[in-house]
């Protein structure tokens, strides 16, 4: 999950918000399971990009992951 976590905040640092996003659902796709680190990066991609239903869906694997009640994640 390291190496997911670097190139996703890589490419949100540096405005490449669609492919971040992209790489986060191939993540999901290949059955690497996401952490903290995952979910505040992407959800800063969501928050530049504007896309609330994508928020949503992020916002639904925090839950199934159980990091809802973290507070990184609860104030990204």
């Amino acid at each position: 999950v390291f190496s997911w976590n670097a190139i996703i905040v890589g490419c949100t640092h540096h405005g490449h918000c669609e492919e971040a996003l992209r790489l986060f659902w191939q993540m999901q796709w290949e059955c690497v399971k996401p952490n903290i680190i995952t979910f505040v990066a992407t959800l800063k991609v969501c928050a530049n990009l504007i896309v609330l239903e994508e928020g949503r869906k992020i916002h639904a694997c925090i839950i199934k992951n159980g990091f809802e009640s973290n507070v990184f994640v609860g104030s990204a």
